[in-house]
């Protein structure tokens, strides 16, 4: 979120600007928006009435120019170079950090081989040293694995949002709604067998306590049986003693 904040407060000030001025000054103010390297995203800019209305003016290029940053890639403006203007060593660079964006967002993992074609690279060194100056510019989040030949993404800034780019997002989204349904289909599949292994276990330990109670009770009742017996046979035995002891007295008199 911070990071989208910085990137929007230049885009800001050139709107504001572009509001404000016709012509020549309006073009300038295109220049130096395509120059900031804060600035990546240029909806707000397209959307403006005056930079719209430089479509049927000899400054159509500059409008033209603007939408291929705002969605374009490197190849769109060799391919169609006749309706831009020329761009400076550091608009050519900025174009070509979005083009590593716009590829980014097909693929995580992007082979040398494509950002050469895609950036009209001529050799791996060339091609490495704009790929870490794009890092640097936290254009893109990334690694290079220079022995596989390949960028791997972790993120990227944003880039401005297409007609063609809605059907995409919603067929993305799509598959990560049937994704997460599918996933918490299989978590409650997951909480019902877990409520039911505890309800078994409930069941099995109030069986075994069951056990052990009746278990302890009939301990219980058997040694309190076997007392009992005891305390019955010794009284009898001292009475027969007894009984005997009298007689020999009375024999001996």
């Amino acid at each position: 979120m911070a990071q989208e904040k910085v990137l929007e407060k230049p885009l800001l000030q050139f709107v504001l600007r572009a509001q404000k001025v016709e012509g020549q000054d309006l073009v300038e103010i295109i220049k130096q928006a395509l120059d900031c390297v804060d600035t990546f995203v240029f909806a707000e800019l397209l959307e403006c009435p005056n930079v719209v209305a430089l479509e049927n003016t000899p400054h159509a290029p500059y409008l033209h120019v603007l939408r291929l940053f705002s969605q374009g890639t490197y190849l769109d403006y060799l391919n169609k170079k006749e309706y831009f203007p020329e761009l400076s060593i550091s608009q050519t660079k900025k174009l070509k950090y979005l083009t590593i964006v716009t590829l980014a967002n097909k693929m995580k993992r992007i082979p040398y081989d494509i950002l050469l074609k895609e950036l009209n690279v001529n050799n791996v060194r060339d091609l490495e040293d704009l790929i870490i100056e794009a890092i640097y510019y936290n254009v893109v989040m990334g690694d290079l694995d220079q022995k596989n030949g390949y960028l791997e993404i972790d993120s990227t800034v944003g880039r401005d949002v297409g007609p063609n780019d809605i059907d995409v997002m919603i067929d993305i989204l799509q598959q990560w709604n049937e994704s997460c349904e599918s996933v918490l289909s299989t978590v409650q599949a997951r909480i019902v067998d877990a409520n039911q292994t505890k309800q078994n276990v409930l069941k099995h330990q109030a069986a075994l306590d069951n056990e052990v109670a009746n278990v302890k009770k009939a301990l219980r009742t058997q040694v309190q049986d076997e007392e009992m017996s005891v305390d019955t046979s010794g009284p009898s035995k001292k009475s027969v003693k007894g009984a005997r002891s009298g007689g020999n007295k009375l024999w001996s008199k």
